[in-house]
């Protein structure tokens, strides 16, 4: 593969970031995951609005966003493939061993891989470990990923492909890569921001393009709910038939199949919704 890094074109054996870089030695980075459709990334500027307003929240210096656009081209254009997952990682530079940071250059990494699709239904569990959404990385893609490594290990112990999480007041958060929406009384709700949640891509464009309601839910709403599905860049809508053992044996229902008909219309119609 041939990678992006620090403004050139590199292939993958050459392509070395320091062992100092503050987004190895203590997390200190963003990133955006982006679906790429036949050399042709989707919703790259909501990913790019998405990415500066993570560095911001984490204090690092604005990205180049004409750069990075530039980088994403050039990664496509050099690794053609039908379905990739575009990465886009971007860390606070070379620092010293610990929390400080020093005044250098950030760190600009941009790879593509192959991925395929989907499939149209998985089953997910729910965690003990809380979302906190009132801290310093609430709402913000940071490199700083291990909690949600943990929780999808416990997932996969128990043959799901995703983990739910609670924030600290007990109110239904998101999942380790992803959001989740519920079905109650026919009705379509995904938990707002507020609850510590990440604003992901595809769930906003569900919400515009669906009329879902953003609403405070209890974390039991799952015991409950009529359908649930998940959302995010490489899943688009994708149903859940099992929560926690709890079988939705009608999975996707219609609510969910209207959503996903919904998303897979309009995301082919417009590459940059």
């Amino acid at each position: 593969m041939t990678i992006w890094l620090n403004g050139s074109l590199h292939d993958e054996d050459s392509a070395r970031v320091s062992v100092f870089d503050h987004g190895l030695t203590v997390g200190d980075g963003v990133f955006e995951t982006l679906k790429a459709v036949h050399g042709r990334p989707f919703a790259l500027p909501r990913h790019l609005t998405r990415l500066a307003d993570s560095a911001r929240g984490l204090g690092l210096p604005a990205p180049d966003l004409d750069e990075v656009r530039r980088a994403c081209a050039a990664v496509l254009d050099a690794n053609p493939m039908p379905l990739g997952r575009l990465r886009i990682t971007y860390t606070g530079g070379l620092a010293p061993l610990g929390s400080d940071r020093e005044a250098t250059a950030p760190t600009l990494v941009v790879a593509l891989g192959p991925t395929t699709r989907r499939p149209d239904t998985t089953t997910v569990v729910t965690v003990p470990w809380t979302r906190n959404e009132r801290g310093a990385l609430a709402g913000l893609k940071s490199t700083s990923y291990a909690e949600n490594v943990v929780a999808l290990a416990r997932a996969r112990e128990h043959g799901a492909t995703e983990a739910l999480f609670a924030n600290t007041v007990g109110d239904l958060c998101e999942g380790t890569g992803s959001n989740v929406f519920v079905v109650l009384d026919g009705e379509l709700h995904t938990p707002p921001l507020a609850s510590g949640c990440l604003g992901g891509i595809t769930r906003a464009l569900v919400l515009e393009w669906t009329g879902a309601q953003e609403t405070t839910l209890p974390a039991d709403v799952l015991d409950h709910a009529e359908e649930v599905f998940l959302t995010s860049t490489l899943r688009d809508v994708q149903a859940v038939t099992a929560v926690d053992g709890r079988a939705l044996p009608a999975a996707p229902g219609p609510v969910t199949a209207k959503a996903a008909r919904i998303f897979e219309e309009r995301s082919a119609a417009d590459i940059d919704p």
